[in-house]
């Protein structure tokens, strides 16, 4: 049986640049003590999903009382890290736990990364006709 896919448009990141800042930004409410909307970039070089701070502060996480940490490589191996889980909504998608690395600074985006969203998540790159495609992945 076929899941059914949902279609995005890519975004404009810096709508000055036009076609040339275009990115696959997924719209999704996480959800954990409380919920918050919002874009994740889909980035297929990413080991971990990455959550800002002030993200994690609206769903209720408070810093001091994470105690799992994380290190994290590449522009954010300076930054500390926290291991969470939240729930995620996505379109009409049934919602799915993802694993967060919570990180201390806000000049990050949402970064959907292969631990777990590209785990939980097939996704179909139309950059040309500047969509993307998301389907829940189908386990054998």
């Amino acid at each position: 049986m076929s899941v059914p896919a949902e279609q995005f448009p890519f975004t404009a990141r810096t709508p000055d640049l036009g076609a040339a800042s275009l990115a696959p930004m997924l719209p999704l409410t996480l959800v954990a003590s409380q919920s918050a909307a919002v874009s994740g970039l889909l980035d297929t070089g990413a080991a971990v999903n990455v959550l800002p701070h002030a993200v994690g502060v609206a769903l209720g996480f408070d810093w001091s009382q994470q105690t799992t940490s994380m290190q994290l490589s590449g522009n954010l191996a300076i930054a500390q890290a926290r291991a969470i889980v939240v729930s995620a909504v996505v379109g009409r998608i049934a919602p799915v736990r993802l694993a967060f690395a919570w990180v201390d600074v806000d000049t990050v985006p949402v970064i959907l990364g292969q631990i777990n969203f590209f785990l939980e998540f097939d996704v179909c790159f139309f950059r040309c006709r500047g969509v993307f495609e998301i389907r829940r992945a189908q386990r054998p």
